[in-house]
């Protein structure tokens, strides 16, 4: 299978804000769903962190990715009208930049509201503080359109680095996303060749099948080759090895990874294992 990516890939890492994701009570779906839409789009997601509803936390986690020189850094979470919603307060205090009010971002919300307050859900329309808070954006920033929930999404631009927030919501998380901010990512990244393949053999262990996963990269160093066990099937250990090479030559990398997928099969074979694709 053949996907477009860049050669040295965008680098992107995912900051998770909340206190429910640390204590266990939700599972963070949100970054797992980043994780894989970004490399699908060919970029390289080098690292996920979660953080507390903490001012200091948020601003410290953002200030560390920026140093690490990632291009892209995407939160979730934190962007509501209550007070423990505070990632736009801890990204503008890492980047140094004063919260504003918002003219676009708060006509968005005036016309949720509006929105709202005509299908009865809202008995009133006034933009309380905390209403207005969602409006409250780091200087700079551009507001995302969020036409599931109410507060927007925010995308800073930092010198060659972008800074993306969005709704903690998985639902409102995926919408901005898709319609705002995947057409912004997809400008950013350069396209050549990602050939994948995958390898499932049973009947050896991974202790065994790891010099022989060593030989095969080492042979071929464009082919990176992970090993996933999947448990047993009637007694018999089962490995799913998933072969990824990149380069700008189709044909090339092609070839190698076909290669690459004979000699694994053959060291399985030689290991009393089976393979097959």
């Amino acid at each position: 299978m053949v996907r477009m990516v860049q050669h040295k890939q965008t680098t992107f890492e995912i900051i998770s804000v909340g206190n429910e994701l640390l204590i266990g009570k939700v599972v963070n779906t949100n970054a797992s769903w980043l994780a894989k839409r970004i490399t699908e789009m060919g970029g390289f997601v080098r690292r996920i962190t979660d953080v507390r509803d903490d001012l200091s936390e948020i601003s410290s986690a953002v200030k560390e990715a920026l140093r690490r020189g990632t291009e892209w850094i995407i939160t979730s979470g934190g962007l509501g009208p209550t007070f423990d919603d505070m990632t736009l307060n801890g990204v503008a205090k890492a980047i140094k930049r004063s919260l504003k009010l918002n003219r676009q971002a708060y006509q968005m919300i005036l016309e949720k509201y509006k929105e709202m307050f005509e299908r009865g859900i809202l008995k009133s329309l006034e933009i309380t503080p905390e209403r207005r808070k969602m409006a409250e954006l780091p200087a700079g920033a551009v507001p995302l359109r969020n036409r599931v929930g109410t507060a927007p999404g925010v995308l800073i631009k930092f010198g060659r680095q972008r800074i993306a927030c969005l709704p903690g919501v998985p639902a409102e998380l995926m919408d901005i996303f898709e319609n705002e901010l995947s057409p912004i990512i997809r400008k950013s990244i350069k396209q050549v060749r990602v050939v994948e393949a995958t390898v499932i053999a049973r009947g050896v262990v991974e202790s065994a099948l790891a010099p022989a996963i060593k030989d095969v990269m080492s042979k071929y160093p464009s082919v990176y080759i992970k090993s996933h066990p999947k448990g047993r099937e009637s007694g018999v250990s089962i490995i799913e090895l998933h072969l990824t090479a990149t380069t700008p030559s189709q044909e090339k990398v092609e070839e190698e990874v076909g290669r690459a997928v004979q000699e694994l099969k053959e060291k399985i074979a030689a290991l009393g294992g089976t393979a097959e694709q």
